[in-house]
């Protein structure tokens, strides 16, 4: 389908590998371009044996002397590098991996979704609707996998009508050409990628082309409660049909006396979701609003979210144990993302906070004692967590698991557990995910 058609990739990363193994079997003319010695990156004999030319260093000149019909690039390499607006000045397409599959593969049913926070959440939400209903039906793009490995894995190339959920930083919408998604949505817009972006506005923006090439058969839902959201799609208005979802006010998807209602049909009682928090309950109706629209059943819905207990590590119900709740949010490295998730319960918690110390501030997390019932701070951090919070019952102990086994020492039934540690864990973890899979390691064994 390529052959004979000359192709840059630019950075190895995971999207750039998916990129040259679609590529390959296109029969595509490849070059790499990767930043690393020759003799450090992956897999450098198998492309050499593969035909493939590598050029090692950070987009050296020799690369102005060629002529490429398009350059495939990392989404995380700044659109702003000189390197990467000399070739589009030259008029050489410069797109992401996702560009690269939806151009080659047979027609699909692309469901896209961006937006600032609760992207995760939401897409692996659509995504397990979807799998109750049809029977192929994949994830793609930020939540972890190339969308040229879905293509290549189930044979898109040849085969159609296929369910794919995207979920889409504002880093692979400012590459795309014809990316055409069925169904899409912007969950909201807050400020973020600022050392990425030349400005505020301009990231705003991008996250607005996800709806740029669809049509009148095509469907984007609006969060009306989001107001700069409604900004910007007043300047940049949907040229496909709108549906509305608001937590609070009439919408084709809104709560109706403690029911998600879509279009008139009762869909599910707010009690049915298990994910806790003001912004889940959007996350599930947007969820509701796009799966309703790609002709999921109400019951099927209801029945998903019922058993859905959220993303690994954000917010992740854990378990009850003699009427205490449990929770992980592991992956909150920062203090803005546990106010977030202190703010999703209806009660104070028992809080443990700690990890690797970078020097966060943690003033304004502090303005949110009131809804910490119990404070216990652990590892590198323990100590000035436990001074910066002056918070009026607090416990500082050595390490998670002695903060685990304090936190049901003090617990009665009816009480919240939250592991929210505000920090990264670089002090006892690896990183946020083994810290959030051994903390729950470490409940079921002090609970049991």
């Amino acid at each position: 389908m390529l052959t004979g058609k000359k192709v840059l990739v630019i950075g190895l990363a995971r999207s750039g590998k998916a990129a040259v193994r679609l590529l390959q079997k296109l029969n595509a003319t490849i070059t790499i371009n990767e930043g690393k010695e020759l003799e450090k990156i992956d897999g450098y004999q198998d492309y050499l044996d593969a035909g493939i030319e590598i050029i090692a260093g950070e987009h050296p000149d020799e690369l102005f002397e060629r002529d490429f019909d398009f350059v495939i690039k990392n989404p995380g390499i700044n659109y702003h590098k000189p390197f990467i607006l000399r070739l589009k000045e030259r008029g050489i397409p410069v797109y992401t991996e996702i560009e690269l599959a939806f151009q080659c593969a047979k027609k699909q049913h692309y469901i896209a979704v961006t937006g600032t926070n609760g992207k995760t959440t939401t897409v692996t939400l659509i995504y397990e609707i979807l799998k109750a209903q049809y029977e192929h039906v994949h994830f793609a793009g930020n939540i972890g996998k190339p969308l040229c490995d879905v293509v290549l894995e189930n044979d898109l190339l040849k085969e159609s009508d296929h369910y794919i959920v995207i979920e889409m930083s504002n880093f692979q919408l400012l590459d795309i050409e014809q990316f055409k998604p069925e169904i899409s949505t912007v969950i909201n817009l807050t400020p973020d990628h600022l050392d990425y972006m030349a400005s505020l506005d301009e990231y705003y923006a991008s996250k607005m082309r996800i709806y740029e090439n669809c049509d009148q058969h095509d469907y984007f839902v609006v969060n009306q409660d989001d107001e700069t959201l409604q900004q910007y799609l007043q300047r940049y208005p949907v040229p496909c049909q709108k549906v509305t979802q608001s937590l609070d006010h009439q919408a084709q998807c809104m709560i109706k006396d403690n029911h998600i209602v879509f279009d008139d049909e009762v869909i599910m009682a707010l009690d049915d979701i298990r994910i806790v928090g003001r912004h889940n309950v959007q996350n599930v109706m947007l969820a509701t609003a796009i799966c309703k629209l790609a002709g999921v059943s109400g019951q099927k819905i209801k029945e998903t979210v019922r058993h859905f207990h959220g993303v690994e590590h954000r917010i992740e119900f854990v378990g009850e144990y003699h009427g205490v709740r449990v929770y992980n949010d592991s992956k909150a490295t920062n203090t803005d993302a546990s106010i977030i998730a202190l703010k999703a319960f209806a009660q104070p918690v028992i809080l443990l906070m700690g990890g690797f110390d970078k020097g966060l501030n943690l003033k304004e997390m502090s303005e949110y004692n009131d809804h910490i019932a119990h404070l216990i701070t652990f590892g590198a951090a323990g100590h000035r967590f436990k001074e910066d919070m002056h918070h009026q019952s607090s416990y500082e102990v050595k390490d998670l698991k002695s903060a685990v086994e304090k936190a049901f020492e003090i617990a009665h039934s009816g009480d919240v557990i939250l592991l929210s540690p505000s920090t990264s864990s670089f002090d006892e973890f690896s990183g946020y995910e083994e810290r959030g899979r051994v903390f729950k390691q470490y409940v079921h064994e002090i609970s049991g």
